[in-house]
């Protein structure tokens, strides 16, 4: 059994190992443990949110709506994440990981190190995100 890739493995391989079967298992685990936490976080969250408010200090029920508003937000951003890790699993079952959904190019290893669930290389992601901007302008 060969020993699990490390990162500076992975960033030091040659082209012609990109998202080889070694590659692709190093970050189906990383999306793995991914979901893992952003499942504890949303639970954890959701947690907070049930925990009975009774506050009678006005500073206190402020205080404690903040941070169930943040708690919100995060329930919400880590909500919208869990598809997207899905995603990035099936591709990878599929041999499609790894690979930008717009020009078939690489995405790269070290963006993936930084977000695994990318389906778009950066050239391509920041032409999107200025046509974003036109578009709202």
């Amino acid at each position: 059994m060969k020993s699990k890739l490390t990162e500076k493995q992975i960033l030091n391989a040659p082209e012609s190992q990109y998202m080889s079967a070694e590659q692709l298992e190093f970050f189906r685990e990383r999306l793995l443990d991914l979901h893992e936490i952003t499942v504890t976080r949303i639970m954890g969250a959701k947690e907070q949110l049930d925990s009975p408010m009774d506050y009678s200090d006005p500073s206190d029920r402020a205080t404690c709506e903040e941070q169930s508003n943040i708690a919100l937000k995060i329930v919400e951003r880590e909500q919208k994440l869990l598809p997207k890790i899905k995603k990035a699993l099936e591709n990878i079952r599929h041999g499609e990981y790894g690979y930008c959904l717009e020009s078939g190019e690489p995405i790269g290893v070290p963006r993936l190190l930084a977000r695994p669930t990318s389906e778009f290389s950066v050239e391509v992601k920041t032409l999107k995100e200025i046509r974003e901007q036109q578009y709202k302008n």
